[in-house]
């Protein structure tokens, strides 16, 4: 999908790829041209209309810096950036894009939609002034994503929140650890994806700073973008504690749960020991024992090794022992 825009009374505004074949088409002034997977077709069009040439690699997975932030010899800029996205499943993911700043043109190239992407296009299409150039499209969409990873932080908070109110109970079941214990991770798994991705976009804005290409409006727009980048980093790490203290407890229940159950056991091998002796000694084989010969022998050793299981149980139930 090729999606082209300039500037039209100070907002985003869409162009047609057919307008650039009209006669008058040396007046489009086009300062955002976004490829979502694009096809050879559409490689061939940026090619013969803009003279760039989009990499095969462009979106690879490569973490060398020198890979993801460079400049070409005929002052192409290469930035390689990952985005966070969140599936209404709840499962995230962070999605590489490409942009290329060529000629005063920035290129985007991505494999698949992003909420951070159609958020700029709605900001940029109803605010006036809010995009200049090609440079204010990058940054607006680095600030776009330090928002919605913030809301995504939020999202994280609340769900710990309700995750708390579970754990921080009177009882839990073994059951409901399991299903705290996959929920937590769950969440860790965000929280580590965002700090991921909030990290690498402070990667991008500093090379951007460092290259000198930024306006002194657009340097200050990016250190207000490093000093958010910096509070959703403390507040990860804050996420990250809450989560910790989170599992060591479940973990501690679980532990809690089986200790009850070891406990019982423990109780049960005490009390039966005496009846267990007494059933030892009168199965010996000795030639005299008075009580073999006994009337009331049998029902007395039965009754001797009730005894002797009640009163264990009647002492550890004083002491509390079988709660």
């Amino acid at each position: 999908m090729l999606n082209i825009f300039s500037i039209d009374n100070g907002r985003l505004a869409g162009l047609a790829p057919e307008a650039f074949d009209a006669p008058d088409a040396g007046q489009l002034r086009p300062i955002w041209v976004d490829l979502e997977d694009p096809s050879p077709d559409d490689k061939a069009w940026v090619l013969k209309h803009f003279g760039l040439s989009i990499p095969e690699d462009a979106v690879d997975d490569d973490l060398e810096e020198s890979a993801r932030f460079y400049e070409e010899d005929d002052g192409q800029l290469h930035i390689r950036s990952d985005f966070l996205r969140l599936d209404e499943e709840g499962a995230s993911r962070n999605v590489r894009v490409a942009f290329i700043l060529h000629r005063r043109v920035l290129f985007s190239v991505r494999k698949e939609e992003l909420p951070v992407f159609r958020l700029l296009r709605m900001r940029a299409r109803r605010t006036p002034a809010l995009i200049d150039d090609a440079k204010d499209v990058l940054l607006k969409l680095y600030d776009a994503d330090a928002e919605y990873s913030a809301d995504a932080l939020e999202g994280i908070y609340d769900a710990l929140n309700a995750i708390s109110a579970r754990v921080l109970k009177e009882q839990v079941t073994d059951e409901e650890a399991g299903e705290v214990l996959t929920a937590i991770a769950r969440e860790e798994d965000l929280n580590g994806r965002i700090r991921r991705n909030v990290m690498d976009t402070r990667r991008a804005l500093s090379f951007m700073m460092r290259s000198r290409m930024l306006t002194a409006e657009q340097f200050e727009d990016s250190r207000q973008i490093l000093r958010d980048i910096d509070s959703l980093d403390s507040h990860t790490a804050f996420l990250f504690d809450k989560i910790n203290f989170l599992m060591d407890a479940t973990v501690g229940f679980i532990n809690i749960n089986q200790n009850k159950i070891i406990k019982i056991f423990s109780v049960a091998s005490v009390a039966l020991l005496p009846p267990t002796l007494i059933a030892s000694v009168y199965g010996m084989n000795f030639d005299f024992m008075p009580e073999l010969k006994w009337t009331y022998g049998y029902p007395f050793a039965i009754g001797l090794m009730v005894v002797s299981v009640a009163a264990p149980f009647i002492y550890f139930k004083r002491k509390g022992w079988l709660r």
